[in-house]
């Protein structure tokens, strides 16, 4: 049987490693938040592809808004969510300041490239589909642009 000594060593030892562990293992949690690295060249091609998909969702949006048709707003309202939520994807790999430089550069090109501001037929072909895929299924194409940037 143990001394008492002895089992005291052990209590103690059990306690010390116990705090340790409630002290050091919430400190490295925290350690992704504080050093984050530099996005890799497939987050970011991902990243701005997301992008190029939340401008197209805002500028249908704004478009169908223009409209002013009453029953279109809530596809109109469906777009500006997906624009939203394109935006939330894109700000996991790349700083707010960031996406919304490329944002405001890439909705300069898109709006350039309309013949007129009513007409989204350009863009639909181009974005509707894939968009539609990108943000039901962004790790998908996240791991294809690691893929292909091996």
């Amino acid at each position: 049987m143990p001394s008492s000594t002895t089992r005291l060593v052990s209590i103690k030892n059990r306690r010390i490693s116990q705090i340790k562990h409630s002290i050091i293992l919430p400190l490295l949690c925290l350690a992704p938040l504080t050093a984050s690295a530099a996005p890799s060249e497939a987050e970011i091609i991902f990243s701005n592809e997301v992008i190029e998909c939340a401008s197209y969702y805002q500028i249908s949006s704004d478009a169908i808004a223009a409209m002013n048709a009453p029953q279109m707003q809530v596809v109109g309202e469906r777009l500006k969510s997906s624009s939203a939520k394109a935006i939330s994807i894109a700000q996991e790999y790349q700083a707010k300041e960031d996406v919304a430089d490329v944002l405001s550069n890439v909705q300069q090109k898109q709006l350039a490239s309309l013949p007129d501001n009513k007409s989204l037929r350009d863009l639909m072909g181009k974005y509707k589909d894939s968009c539609k895929t990108l943000l039901a299924e962004p790790q998908q194409r996240l791991d294809y642009w690691i893929m292909a940037t091996m």
